[in-house]
């Protein structure tokens, strides 16, 4: 596939900071456009605030519709952070550690030790990296 593929998302400008703007999104689960979302329960909507620190905040105003786009490359990424790296540091963990003689409860309780202090080194480093994380807004054509 040639060129850069986005995620895009609309959203609302709701603050206008020296940092950058903040920009409320919608974020709605693959199950929220179903009809029957209120029966199951599985269907959930949350609104999350961005910041978009690197744009012309003189070009947006408080309120307004504007689409916010990542790189899918950075999608992916952060899905690698959260949910495949502790993955394997678990199944790593949690099969090796039986083999070498270890009680199953123990290397169970250290497999997930081990991936808490992944997220904790995570949490740690979490200003680095959300400098790799960069956000865009463009203005929406409301016609």
């Amino acid at each position: 596939m040639a060129g850069k593929v986005e995620i895009k998302h609309k959203g609302k400008v709701s603050a206008i900071a020296p940092e950058g703007v903040y920009v409320e999104i919608l974020n709605k689960s693959m199950c929220a456009e179903c009809h029957a979302r209120a029966l199951c329960s599985l269907g959930d909507e949350q609104i999350k605030t961005v910041l978009i620190k690197y744009c012309d905040k003189s070009q947006y105003e408080t309120g307004e519709e504007v689409e916010v786009v990542m790189r899918q490359t950075l999608g992916l990424k952060a899905v690698m952070f959260s949910y495949v790296n502790p993955l394997i540091i678990l199944m790593i963990l949690l099969l090796s550690l039986p083999s070498l003689g270890i009680n199953e409860l123990v290397s169970a309780l250290f497999a997930i030790l081990a991936v808490a202090l992944y997220y904790l080194v995570l949490y740690l480093c979490r200003d680095r990296i959300a400098k790799n994380f960069i956000f865009t807004i463009t203005k929406l054509n409301n016609n």
